[in-house]
């Protein structure tokens, strides 16, 4: 048997790649991780998930106090912002959370590797000068954000998450392409700090892949916001002089062209695996047209000996799908039995509400058969009505014959941690009589998920 420096080496160190070390290595594996940043986690700690949760948390605070909403409450304030500070805590987060990591990393013996990797054949990886072998290879270097064709991010005027996340002082007017995710988060963050935002959506409704009724009632919330939307809409030029922006629109089916002016673009209209540089064909590997590493069941590859996991493989882009995979290679790779139940993974936007879902839509579960819809609005949640947050609903959507639930989805404040009920209850095969006659705590807003359960049987009590 040949001999190899590690049994498990891991390229990239996010959410998927870092969770897959440590797994690797709690099984008793030799594991290194290869990881070119200066500080572990990937973008998701780094400029992704966790400093944008920062900004938004704190946003909520600034506009809660200088909406109305904290003297609604009896608390008089006169709020002033002082964005450095509010940068300061997000890269506290960030850094809290990257050295954590790295702890991680000492506990369970796992070799940090600095530097790019990349394959110099199927056991083989160069990193930076040096080169390593491995009996099994974990490809995850995650994604990074896809460009605008002929739109030139310089992250002062354009920028991209990174950078909105980093703008030294607010815009007048934030232009968001892209009603995603990660746009309707960021545009958050500025609108609740004082920016005009637009939004512009190439389809004829925000939040691509979400329930049709969940997208239309988001769309609602965040226009009484004041988010502005242009949907429908094709962005095809974006012109810089000076510190001012001319972006050039037309409609999707085709007419006119108008343009909009902006101090700021965040160019956010999705993201593509990061496969550049890491020398596939040497591993013999290719990628699909979508840029994706193609795996097998259990995040095989074609190449006996190289797994794949994370946003480098087909399916969601999702930090959390990620960790889920690196924990199941790494047990596939120790003789265990790892496995990742893809039609529970819950998608959360981060807004304020929040909304949240879980399996199918609505219109994608009409499409396999007959159902039944129970729905439950956050205005007749008691806890919802105290707080003073009586936007969204949740909506259940079962098997009309078994009972089954096959999707659920909800917009509410507390919604991203509330989903994880739903995805458990799920993972068990519930059925919304399950849910129903669970007994939640009273008052909470989870009550909202047993009242929309009663309601798939036509016996909600509070509407």
């Amino acid at each position: 048997m040949a001999d190899y420096d590690f049994d498990v080496l891991v390229i990239g160190s996010g959410p998927g790649g870092y969770v897959a070390a440590i797994r690797a290595a709690q099984l008793g594996l030799r594991t290194a991780c290869v990881e070119s940043r200066e500080t572990l986690g990937g973008t998701c700690l780094n400029v992704g998930c966790i400093p944008s949760k920062a900004m938004l948390h704190a946003s909520e605070y600034f506009d809660a106090a200088s909406n109305g909403t904290f003297a609604k409450l009896g608390i008089k304030v006169t709020p002033e912002l002082d964005l450095e500070a509010m940068h300061g805590q997000r890269l506290d987060a960030v850094k809290q959370l990257t050295g954590g990591i790295a702890f991680l990393f000492k506990k369970n013996k796992v070799e940090w590797l600095k530097g790019r990797g990349s394959f110099v054949d199927a056991h083989t990886v160069q990193v930076g000068d040096k080169t390593v072998t491995a009996k099994d290879i974990i490809i995850a270097t995650g994604s990074s954000v896809t460009p605008l064709p002929g739109v030139e991010i310089d992250q002062k005027v354009v920028v991209d998450s990174t950078g909105a996340l980093e703008l030294a002082k607010v815009p007048e007017h934030l232009v968001v392409i892209g009603g995603g995710v990660i746009g309707l988060e960021l545009g958050s963050v500025w609108r609740r700090l004082g920016a005009k935002v637009t939004c512009v959506e190439f389809l004829d409704q925000i939040l691509p892949g979400f329930d049709g009724e969940i997208r239309k009632e988001s769309n609602k919330i965040f226009k009484k916001q004041g988010i502005e939307f242009k949907l429908s809409t094709k962005v095809t030029g974006v012109t810089v002089k000076g510190d001012k922006a001319t972006l050039t629109l037309e409609p999707a089916a085709g007419g006119d062209a108008t343009t909009l002016e902006a101090d700021c673009v965040l160019v956010s209209i999705g993201r593509r695996p990061n496969t550049d540089g890491l020398a596939l064909d040497k591993a013999g590997l290719a990628t699909n047209q979508r840029g994706q590493i193609e795996i097998g069941h259990r995040f095989e590859t074609s190449v006996p000996g190289i797994w794949a996991i994370g946003d480098v493989v087909p399916g969601p882009m999702l930090a959390h799908k990620a960790e889920d995979e690196g924990i199941a290679v790494a047990e596939n790779i120790a003789g265990l039995t790892g496995i990742v139940n893809h039609d529970v993974i819950p998608s959360v936007v981060y807004t304020w509400p929040e909304i949240a879902g879980v399996g199918l839509t609505e219109e994608a579960a009409k499409e396999k058969g007959e159902i039944k819809v129970g729905k439950f609005p956050m205005a007749g949640n008691s806890r919802a009505k105290t707080n003073h947050e009586p936007d969204g609903f949740v909506k259940i959507i079962a098997d009309a014959k078994s009972d089954r639930v096959l999707g659920v989805w909800c917009i509410a404040v507390p919604a991203g941690t509330m989903i994880a009920q739903a995805a458990q209850a799920m993972e068990f095969g519930a059925t919304s009589e399950d849910i129903a006659y669970t007994c939640h705590a009273h008052p909470t807003h989870s009550e909202a998920i047993k009242e929309a359960a009663m309601a798939v049987r036509g016996k909600a009590i509070h509407i």
